[in-house]
């Protein structure tokens, strides 16, 4: 009878053992595919932002590269990802992001494209701190 006692208890610890290895290789895994996630939302997002803010300021002209309706999608989609993958704070700086960005104009002044930019600078530190975290 105690060698079965001795059976069972060995089993169930082999068993919790491979449940627990499992349940946190699965747990290490969802960080990463989150992380590899907010990072390709946030490269997206912050690539399409600046190459629509060089177009509309109108420092970058010609048919080399995506138009401004195009690079609007991208920016937007960029910005939705963020919203579902990213903390509130940092999706509030995208917005940021997409309104300045939207309100740019050959016209606009060098204080407030200074501010976009620092505002980009801003979002790119609390996303790669939001990632290492």
């Amino acid at each position: 009878m105690t060698e079965i006692l001795a059976v069972a208890i060995g089993a169930s610890a082999s068993l919790l053992g491979v449940w627990l290895g499992s349940w946190f290789t699965g747990r290490r895994q969802d960080r990463m595919w989150l992380k590899e996630q907010k990072l390709k939302a946030a490269v997206d997002f912050t690539t399409a932002g600046s190459q629509l803010f060089e177009q509309l300021r109108g420092r970058r002209e010609g048919s080399d590269g995506p138009g401004i309706n195009e690079l609007a999608v991208r920016l937007q989609d960029g910005r939705s990802a963020l919203h579902l993958l990213c903390r509130s704070d940092t999706a509030e700086l995208a917005d940021d992001i997409t309104r300045q960005v939207f309100h740019t104009d050959p016209s606009t002044s060098a204080e407030v494209q200074a501010a976009t930019v620092a505002t980009v600078r801003r979002f790119t530190m609390k996303v790669r701190r939001e990632i290492e975290s």
